[in-house]
């Protein structure tokens, strides 16, 4: 430990921040369309969940983004195959590609489908000592069969903290979706669509306002004390 703080004998000063304004801004703004990956939860033929989540892809790119649906169809459950696998591959690779990211799943007995968390699954919180989630921002969604709930979105906002995404407060989750789309699968006009307009614009605004300094808005100071090495041994899934 290098030159303690006088009155913080415990810190590295030389690991030390001291967070200003200057810091945040200091990067010149990108230019280009900001990149969003959009995951469902679904594998069925007329999957609500899907058709959601391309109303969202439809509304990013209107306000500018870039934007790629991951198809779930053929990924392999957790550990059950190489991380080389061609869907895994194409998955991690969108992973880190995005600067935000949505999750829509359907809600099933109460919870997230395996299907959307097997996907999240099989992003590595680290990849070597880069994490390819933190710092991205996240919108999560969910459809029910019956009445409004919560609680798929609440759990995949507990998954977005667990992978240091920055998720906007806004969230969408549209009940008896059988009912709000039309036979081309199109979502009709209705309160549960304005809704999904407005988390949509509120993912893109959170992504153009923190995404040049997503890196400074997530680097932690016990972190700026391990070695590359440590950080990846400590978040390795495999060891578990």
């Amino acid at each position: 430990m290098s030159n303690p703080l006088p009155e913080l004998p415990n810190i590295d000063a030389g690991l030390f921040d001291r967070p200003t304004l200057e810091r945040l801004s200091r990067n010149a703004p990108a230019r280009h369309a900001p990149r969003f990956l959009l995951l469902y939860g679904s594998l069925r033929d007329r999957s609500y969940s899907r058709l959601l989540t391309e109303e969202a892809a439809r509304l990013l790119q209107a306000m500018g983004g870039e934007t790629r649906i991951f198809n779930p169809a053929g990924l392999p459950l957790p550990d059950s195959a190489p991380d080389d696998h061609p869907k895994v591959q194409e998955l991690r690779d969108l992973a880190q590609w995005a600067e935000g990211m949505v999750w829509c799943s359907p809600e099933r007995h109460g919870s997230m489908t395996g299907i959307m968390k097997a996907q999240i699954d099989w992003i590595p919180l680290s990849i070597g000592a880069v994490r390819p989630t933190q710092g991205k921002t996240l919108a999560v969604m969910q459809v029910s069969g019956g009445s409004q709930s919560f609680n798929a979105v609440n759990q995949l906002r507990v998954l977005g903290r667990w992978m240091r995404m920055l998720a906007i407060p806004n969230q969408s989750s549209v009940a008896k979706a059988f009912l709000e789309f039309d036979e081309a699968g199109r979502m009709k006009p209705s309160s549960y669509y304005e809704r999904v307009v407005d988390v949509m614009e509120e993912l893109v605004k959170f992504t153009l306002l923190t995404r040049d300094a997503a890196g400074y808005l997530v680097d932690r100071y016990s972190e700026r004390r391990e070695s590359a090495e440590q950080l990846a041994q400590r978040v390795n899934q495999r060891a578990i």
